[in-house]
């Protein structure tokens, strides 16, 4: 019997039916081993060595696989076919040979694009080697991904308090972010105005076509620039005669586009699912490691971390089969077509996704998917049977007309389509080019959708009506999480494994937030990029880092030695780093206030100086530093304690830095006397009733203009909490109240969104019982209470049913008062029994925790924990042991004392818990 070993316990389960009894199929969930996050775990000073650590989960099912080796015939190496399954692979056998638990036994390492019957077993018959380039391309990255966290991140903190972490990809990703925000504050827009004209034939079928030409001026989207000139082309053209000068109608192909790679799939899920990319790749995963179909587990789409075009040759053949099948001899073209990827720096190592099997068809496999997953697959099936289809046959028709009066000439135009055959969009069309995604930006240009009436050269045309609109240029949109994803597959910065985790972590670390689907940078976010930007330029330069995508897959290519690529970028950025020392706080924030001052202090309409104090009067506003970040100050301090927060923008308001000379004195509350005020504090503006410790105090709304805010709106905000009456089932209050994440209505334990801060105003009890129970009824937790969410079974040990539930800190398994996290991203509806079972027993080892047991008693004097170490360790453990007498802390030091706040691992991503 053989052992075969992948990843996840999903995918174990369908290979291991496929297999038989001749082999056993256990999972190592992921990567066993890493770097531990502690300075020193690699060394350039030694070669760059690197120390791993097996982790805690780990331990016990290394153990597990090792016994299972002992008593085998052979090992299988099958984890994912890219350069994080070489790696999981390449640990795997590394602790079983320090375990001693291989002996001469034959290990194979074989891959497959495809987790089907014939896949696999395909496979199987055909092993290699572990793919050594690729290792070193791991290893490669994964000590760059370390040496620029923990020796670019002390830097920050030392110099830039309240910053987080930097990293190679998302420090560069970051400042796509921050530059489209800054394009975006620099923007002025531009006014133009657009003439078009309704006409109708001689037979009174009506079109639209707009202004080209006026006078022998050619007229282009900008070209009329205010309301003047353009009521005089519109006076002209209200007596003006309409003349056809001519039509042409010219047919053209429209070709479908390549299956999906990891890009684009995130990408599309964004556009017509609203899926994020780490969400669409949970799902991927899902559909790749098999779903139970009618009694058959089957790989539904093959894997999903790639950039290659390219589908297999019996793909190709089955996706032809099932075109004329579904659609029609017609749609089938004469050859198969053949895709070549544009994205920059591409390795095109494996297939496309795409389906198992195109004769699967999303109607067949509806009932055993959930909605996501169905969706999902829908899209995939969808495009990849597109990319083998006939071309769509489009007729475009542009009709050119003249219009005259008193001399006076304007030419127009009117264009129109006409799909005279479907092709590729019978089955999918793109989602650029769904209607509903065409920016107002692109409000003029030509509405080919439609179709335009028969005419013919020296036909007159009608004049219904002629308008001219104003309009307004619009800034870049800012990204979406599928446009910056674009972005950085066509810079070639990261790669498709990276995307979904870069984009994660910059969330983590607060640098960026996400609003109805668009990335805006946090000030925090904001700072670190002008930090590394003034001190560190070469290490966010796109194409810097774009070269050094490209050695590293050289890599993996065998083209390149990985220690000399690391000893290069190494000698430079040691140095580069080294320099930073002797940089004072002073001077970081001299280089930020000059950098950032046209955001941070914009021209102030009436023309005074911008960095003027609005209290004092005689300082000047600056950015300063402080233990929680970036604030503005006055530089009269502590004279003037002026100080002002920094939010997702960066502009300092002078509308609201106006009214912050002290209090402002709104009127007094018609019931007590007592003064209302409005206050500008720490945390940003609020209002006050009163004085001294016994003031009431409530938060200007965020949205809320605090240049509007009078006595009115402060009464109203000082109502708040508020009592709007009691539940009917207990009796019990209900209160309407603003909290850290919005208005709410709170019953017990129970918290409701409310959907506007006016709606705290108005809401009465009949509304405040249904949005409460509306909450429940979807699962929501009360503080304290969590919601049961769905019960799984008993676990076969421990006793208990198995429950998902969804508590103050994301949702969870439960059985026996042990509760285990599940992974983040994880839908709680779709965990299974073993998947929960697997989290528990690793919680239960993690903890000590084993239901039922006593509590052992407590010993007087516990021995000294001891564990095995190298010699070298052995070394330190014993000078560590003596006593040392105060010394000054080193840089190794600093970076040691902060070690866990550092994130090292972004393009060495995680396997996707199952």
């Amino acid at each position: 019997m053989d052992v075969v070993i992948v990843e996840s316990p999903a995918k174990a389960k369908t290979i291991n039916k496929y297999l038989g009894s001749g082999y056993k199929v256990l999972a190592s969930y992921g990567h066993v081993r890493d770097l531990p996050p502690k300075d020193g775990s690699v060394r350039p000073d030694e070669d760059f060595e690197m120390s791993w650590e097996v982790g805690k989960p780990s331990q016990k099912r290394l153990t597990e696989i090792a016994q299972a080796v002992r008593s085998a015939d052979g090992l299988v190496l099958a984890t994912d076919p890219d350069r994080e399954g070489e790696a999981i692979s390449w640990h795997v056998l590394e602790v079983l040979r320090q375990k001693k638990a291989l002996g001469k036994k034959p290990v194979s390492r074989v891959v497959f694009n495809a987790i089907t019957k014939k896949a696999v077993l395909d496979a199987i018959a055909n092993p290699r080697e572990i793919d050594a380039p690729l290792v070193d391309a791991y290893l490669a990255r994964r000590a760059l991904d370390y040496l620029v966290g923990f020796t670019l991140s002390p830097v920050l903190w030392r110099k830039l308090p309240g910053a987080r972490s930097a990293g190679r990809v998302q420090s560069v990703a970051l400042r796509l972010v921050c530059d489209r925000e800054s394009e975006i504050e620099r923007f002025r827009p531009q006014e133009y105005w657009q003439v078009l004209a309704h006409l109708a034939t001689e037979r009174g079928e009506t079109f639209d076509a707009r202004l080209t030409a006026f006078e022998n001026d050619r007229i282009q989207r900008l070209s009329i620039g205010d309301g003047k000139r353009a009521n005089d082309i519109k006076a002209m053209l209200e007596s003006a005669a309409f003349t056809v000068e001519s039509v042409e109608a010219k047919p053209t192909r429209r070709n479908p586009g390549p299956p999906f790679t990891t890009s684009s799939l995130q990408q599309a899920a964004s556009a017509k699912l609203g899926f994020s990319a780490s969400r669409t790749m949970q799902v991927a995963q899902r559909l790749y490691e098999g779903i139970d179909i009618g009694g058959e587990t089957a790989g539904l789409i093959t894997y999903m971390r790639t950039d290659g075009v390219q589908m297999a040759p019996e793909a190709v053949a089955n996706a032809r089969e099932a075109i004329e099948s579904d659609f029609g001899k017609r749609y089938l073209p004469e050859k198969a077509r053949y895709y070549a990827t544009k994205a920059k720096n591409a390795q095109e190592a494996h297939e496309a996704i795409r389906p198992t099997s195109f004769s699967r068809s999303p109607r067949d496999v509806e009932r055993y998917l959930d909605k996501d997953q169905i969706r999902l697959y829908e899209l995939i099936w969808k495009r990849g049977i597109a990319s083998q289809m006939a071309s769509a046959e489009i007729e475009r028709t542009t009709v050119d007309i003249e219009a005259k009066s008193d001399g006076r000439i304007a030419k127009l135009r009117a264009s129109g389509q006409v799909i005279k055959f479907d092709g590729f969009l019978a089955a999918y069309v793109d989602h650029r080019d769904d209607s509903k995604n065409v920016s107002d930006s692109d409000e003029d240009t030509d509405d080919d959708s439609k179709r335009l009436p028969e005419m013919s050269a020296k036909e007159r045309a009608e004049r219904r009506s002629i308008d001219a609109t104003q309009h307004f240029t619009e800034p870049p949109p800012r990204y979406s999480e599928a446009s910056l994803i674009k972005r950085m597959e066509e810079l070639g910065i990261g790669r498709p494994s990276t995307y979904a985790a870069t984009l994660q972590t910059l969330q983590d670390r607060d640098y960026i937030v996400v609003e109805k689907r668009k990335l805006l940078p946090d000030a925090k976010g904001r700072l670190v990029t002008a930090f590394l930007q003034n001190f560190f330029d070469r290490y966010v330069e796109y194409d810097f880092t774009a070269d050094l995508e490209e050695k590293l897959d050289k890599i993996s290519a065998g083209e390149l030695d990985w220690k000399d690529v690391l000893r290069e970028f190494w000698r430079e950025f040691s140095a580069h780093v080294d320099e930073t020392k002797e940089l004072r706080v002073s001077d970081v924030l001299d280089a930020l206030n000059e950098d950032l001052a046209p955001l941070v202090f914009p021209e102030r309409e009436d023309g005074t100086e911008p960095r003027a104090c609005p209290r004092c009067g005689n300082g000047k506003l600056s950015l300063k530093l402080g233990r929680y970040g970036a604030f503005v100050g006055c530089s009269n301090y502590p004279e003037c304690n002026f100080t002002r927060q920094l939010g997702t923008s960066l502009a300092v308001d002078s509308s609201e830095a106006g009214d912050d000379d002290g209090p402002r004195e709104l009127g007094n509350d018609p019931e007590t006397g007592e003064p209302i005020t409005l206050r500008t504090g720490r945390f940003g503006p609020y209002v006050q009733r009163g004085e001294g410790k016994e003031a009431s105090r409530t938060s200007v709304p965020k949205g809320w203009e605090v240049g509007s805010i009078d006595l009115e709106k402060a009464l109203k905000l000082l109502t708040l909490p508020r009592e709007v009456g009691k539940h009917p089932e207990d009796g019990e209050p209900m209160i309407v109240n603003l909290g850290r994440y919005g208005p709410y209505v709170q019953h017990l334990k129970t918290y409701a969104n409310v959907e506007s801060v006016e709606d705290l105003f108005e809401m009465g009890p009949n509304r405040a019982v249904s949005l409460i129970a509306e909450k429940r009824e979807k699962g929501g937790r009360g503080r304290g209470t969590p919601a049961s969410l769905k019960t799984l079974g008993e676990h076969p040990q421990f006793g208990g049913e198995i429950e998902v539930k969804d508590g103050r800190f994301g949702p969870y398994v439960t059985v026996a008062k042990i509760n285990a996290t599940l992974p983040k991203g994880t839908d709680p509806q779709s965990v299974t029994l073993e998947q929960a079972i697997e989290l528990i027993n690793a919680r239960a080892e993690k903890t000590g925790k084993t239901p039922g047991a006593k509590k052992a008693p407590a010993k007087k004097s516990a021995a000294k924990k001891t564990t095995k170490t190298s010699g070298a360790d052995k070394t330190t453990a014993k000078s560590t042991a003596k006593k040392k007498t105060p010394a000054k802390k080193s840089e190794t030091a600093t970076r040691s004392k902060v070690k866990m706040k550092v994130d090292t691992s972004e393009d060495s991503v995680p396997w996707d818990a199952d």
